[in-house]
């Protein structure tokens, strides 16, 4: 079986925040799941620059209540996530954002968005009824 991986963002985003939300939890995507990424990519003169994720990664919209229910299934289902709080874009602090989450259960959280990591069948079942971030 074949994990893939897809990005949920919550609709009210603006684009700016986002792309913010998406860049970070690619970049934790990257650092849990190192085999997703690519071998480098070499030009003509055989300069190289680092591979990029060999399968696409949907980038799709989510309300809040279709975030909770997602997170909810997630769970029951065992399946990797990463979450982004809301309470992640009001400071540039990890240490306080690390305060703040650990004051409310993580299903409480408001999300700007999650990553899920799944078997390919397991993934398309679960985010069937979302559309793409637009």
């Amino acid at each position: 079986m074949e994990d893939r991986c897809v990005i949920i963002l919550n609709h009210t985003l603006p684009s700016g925040k986002a792309a913010n939300a998406a860049a970070v939890m690619a970049l934790t995507l990257g650092q849990r799941y190192p085999h997703f990424v690519g071998e480098p990519l070499c030009d003509a003169q055989g300069r190289a620059f680092p591979g990029l994720i060999t399968s696409g990664v949907p980038v799709l919209a989510a309300s809040d209540e279709q975030l909770a229910a997602l997170y909810t299934r997630c769970e029951e289902q065992q399946l990797d996530r990463i979450l982004f709080p809301a309470a992640g874009q009001q400071t540039t602090d990890y240490a306080a954002l690390t305060a703040v989450v650990s004051e409310t259960e993580a299903t409480r959280w408001p999300l700007c968005g999650m990553a899920v990591v799944a078997e390919k069948k397991a993934l398309r079942k679960l985010t069937a009824a979302l559309t793409l971030f637009a």
